[in-house]
């Protein structure tokens, strides 16, 4: 075997000669080998007792003009990366409509709304599966943005579909395996924009991608909500904003098959040697790994807590959506304009954590969350109760400025977390890492669906009386409490301006 070293003394070895210039006042420079690699002053060193074998390959260093170059290319992989973290904030906008074309054009009734919601989300709970695979398999020396590629064309199919299907009761099947395969492929392209995010944080202040990752979702969710509400009053038809969003997925396809894969990894061994090493090993060595990080204690408990606070708590989402829609007659603009004000929210809730919240401690920073989110859920009890209306203010302001706030809060909280993550992720595992981590909050989201769907059954909820949804809103908001009891699970002095988890 033979072992570069810059100026390391080498052993003499069955065919090393002496320097011609090495004379009786040369001591031990008689037994340096002379061969020597010209561009960088390097000589082969053959350890005692090895045989001789081929030199290992030095890469060439690089030119001025080839490192600018990889950075305008990791620039634009990064644009990649951010326009679909804004495409999957505007994944709202034919949500919108999805939601109104199946209950007033497929007639669905509240529990089975929030049933196909739930059923509908049943791909992104694979997410480490898709994590895995973009950490370890290679399509064309690339991984990550073949699987961004692919994720579109997935949702562009999806909703492509839909937006040429006809409205009839029996084709609600299509409906549901078309929901199915756009999920799928947001999946992926969520699963693939957050391992990118890690990649690119391990050179950044920590938490300021994240930040700014969570500011384009926020962003494109406000836009979509905006512009969903108002197409749809407007024009009344699902089918024009199913097929302006295939049209978006469209470009973002394009961008993303027009980018060459540049990351800081790139020119990493452990990648190279990921390359040639078999497909079986790549896996076997990718769920190893990620094994490994989610036993750790320091992950483990603080994926253990954000998980089980939502999972915990019943959502009655599709109750609340049918009610307002319904039993209060709001339109389409005002429920989109409400979903607007949330983006709003999270938006400048992600800028006050970037700017302050970020120095408090994470266990009381985030029990403090988790309170305000149970007040928020309580708040929705004026609204049904119409107190709103005794204090003078209609329920389409109300609805605007604080149905949202709930939701708005809840996926703030996630922020925390993402960046505790990136500073612990090890490298090489960031898709896998965060295609669990996503996977988790969905599987627990689904839950919380299901338990909401099980507590409107409980209560006698439908979409002919409400008079038990005070009931149901008052349970959800004490469910919201409980993560309280196993806050120690979440670090208690880690903040995001540090780099050290202390251990509970």
């Amino acid at each position: 075997m033979l072992c570069l070293s810059p100026r390391a003394p080498c052993l003499p070895g069955p065919h090393a000669k002496a320097s011609p210039s090495a004379g009786a006042g040369g001591g031990g420079n008689a037994h340096r080998l002379t061969l020597r690699a010209a561009p960088r002053r390097w000589r082969l060193v053959r350890p005692r007792g090895c045989s001789a074998a081929a030199p290992v390959p030095v890469p060439a260093p690089r030119t001025t003009a080839e490192r600018w170059g990889s950075l305008r290319e990791m620039r634009r992989v990064w644009w990649v990366c951010g326009a679909g973290y804004w495409v999957q904030g505007f994944r709202c906008f034919p949500w919108l409509a999805l939601n109104f074309h199946l209950t007033r054009g497929l007639g669905l009734s509240p529990v089975a709304l929030q049933l196909v919601q739930n059923a509908g989300s049943l791909p992104l709970v694979a997410k480490p599966l898709f994590g895995v695979l973009s950490d370890a398999v290679y399509i064309g020396r690339e991984h990550r943005l073949p699987y961004i590629s692919i994720g579109a064309l997935l949702q562009l199919t999806a909703w492509g579909t839909l937006a040429i299907m006809p409205v009839t009761g029996d084709t609600f099947p299509t409906h549901m395996i078309c929901i199915l395969i756009g999920n799928l492929g947001a999946s992926v392209t969520e699963v693939v924009s957050d391992a990118v995010v890690t990649e690119f944080s391990r050179t950044q202040r920590t938490g300021v991608l994240q930040s700014y990752a969570f500011i384009g979702l926020a962003a494109g969710a406000l836009l979509g909500n905006l512009s969903g509400g108002y197409v749809l009053l407007r024009t009344q038809e699902p089918k024009i904003m199913f097929t302006a969003f295939s049209v978006l997925l469209g470009l973002q396809l394009a961008l993303s098959i027009g980018t060459k894969e540049t990351l800081p990894s790139s020119h990493g061994s452990s990648r190279s040697l990921l390359v040639k090493s078999s497909l079986s090993a790549n896996l076997r060595k990718q769920f190893s790994n990620l094994m490994t990080a989610v036993r750790e204690e320091r992950i483990f408990y603080p994926l253990a807590w954000i998980m089980t606070s939502f999972a915990v708590v019943p959502v009655l989402s599709g109750t609340m959506f049918c009610f307002q829609t319904q039993h209060l007659k709001l339109d389409s603009s005002i429920i989109g304009l409400s979903k607007v004000m949330g983006q709003v929210m999270v938006v400048s809730l992600t800028v006050l954590y970037n700017r302050h919240l970020k120095r408090i401690p994470l266990r009381r920073l985030v029990g403090g969350v988790q309170i305000m989110y149970a007040f928020a859920v309580l708040s929705e009890l004026i609204l049904v109760k119409q107190v709103n209306l005794m204090l003078g203010i209609p329920n389409e302001v109300y609805v605007l400025c604080f149905s949202a706030l709930a939701e708005a809060i809840a996926q703030f909280k996630v922020l925390p977390f993402s960046i505790l993550l990136s500073s612990l992720c090890p490298p090489g595992c960031e898709g896998s890492l965060f295609a669990f981590f996503t996977s988790g909050l969905v599987f627990s989201a689904i839950l919380s669906g299901v338990f909401g769907v099980g507590l409107s059954a409980l209560i006698g909820l439908s979409s002919g009386g409400y008079s038990s949804l005070p009931l149901g809103i008052l349970l959800q908001s004490l469910a919201a409490l409980l993560p309280l009891a196993w806050l120690s699970f979440v670090p208690e002095n880690w903040t995001a301006d540090g780099k050290i988890v202390k251990q509970r």
